[in-house]
């Protein structure tokens, strides 16, 4: 195997459970990067929300380091040079709006800099997540929201509650021939124009870094996950991923409060 790109979740993969960075995956990310290895973090936050680890393993505000945000939707160099954006449409935004008040569940939808939210109560998961990615939250009603650019939408609650309400499939089937929809977290069911995904980004960095699947390897635990893997030469499963991304993985790894990741990268990609 030659790796030259390792790509890397960051919840539940990254960090560990208290969402730091490890000395030991911090150095390891380092031992690669001197090695010429380009590390990748694709996460379904923004640049915003990505630059403290990206500091941690001085990658960040570089023309050639990348990271994929939303989930695919972008993916740009660290200092902020946009390489590539596929968003959801306004009429996404109205359907996928109806459906949560169909289904009582609180609605989110994220543009590069700022989440948008039509419930005057504001979700707790909301807040969370602005908190998480460092992103501001407005309210805005859906007839305000016809000239944001939309990068992707959420629907946020507790397991209880999301996971009945997500089991309904038939509220949406209108929308899956435009949309992909899938769980990134107990609390998170994800909408993206049809095609964005993790791995989908990676095929359009190979393209410009002219490497193949075979030069990738990827790292994950969640549904979100699994199409980096897939594209991968190396697809690793960390110890705490679900079934099926340890299914689709070519090697497993320890879990992320054991330095999984960094078990990972010095079994399989550091040069000896």
């Amino acid at each position: 195997m030659d790796i030259k790109l390792i790509a890397i979740d960051i919840d539940g993969t990254l960090v560990n459970s208290k969402g730091k960075l490890t000395p030991k995956v911090k150095e390891t990310i380092k031992q690669a990067t001197a090695q010429g290895i380009k590390v990748v973090i694709c996460t379904g936050r923004p640049l915003a929300g990505v630059t403290d680890f990206l500091a941690q393993l001085d990658l960040a505000d570089q023309d050639d380091q990348y990271v994929v945000c939303f989930g695919g939707a972008v993916v740009e160099t660290t200092s902020g040079k946009l390489i590539f954006q596929k968003g959801i449409s306004y009429d996404d935004f109205v359907d996928l709006e109806a459906i949560a008040r169909k289904l009582n569940l609180h609605f989110q939808a994220i543009n590069t800099d700022r989440i948008y939210t039509c419930n005057k109560d504001i979700g707790y998961y909301t807040l969370y997540e602005a908190n998480l990615v460092s992103m501001p939250v407005s309210y805005r009603t859906p007839e305000e929201m016809r000239e944001i650019p939309l990068v992707k939408a959420m629907y946020i609650e507790d397991a209880e509650i999301l996971d009945p309400a997500i089991a309904k499939q038939e509220y949406f089937e209108p929308v899956k021939d435009r949309l992909d929809l899938m769980k990134t977290a107990q609390f998170y069911y994800e909408a993206y124009a049809k095609g964005v995904n993790k791995g989908n980004a990676l095929v359009k960095l190979c393209e410009i870094l002219d490497l193949t699947a075979d030069n990738v390897m990827a790292i994950g635990d969640e549904e979100n996950d699994i199409s980096m893997l897939k594209f991968a030469g190396t697809g690793v499963a960390m110890g705490n991923a679900i079934p099926a991304v340890k299914e689709v993985a070519t090697h497993h790894t320890v879990d992320n409060d054991h330095d999984g990741v960094a078990q990972a990268i010095m079994e399989l990609a550091l040069k000896k």
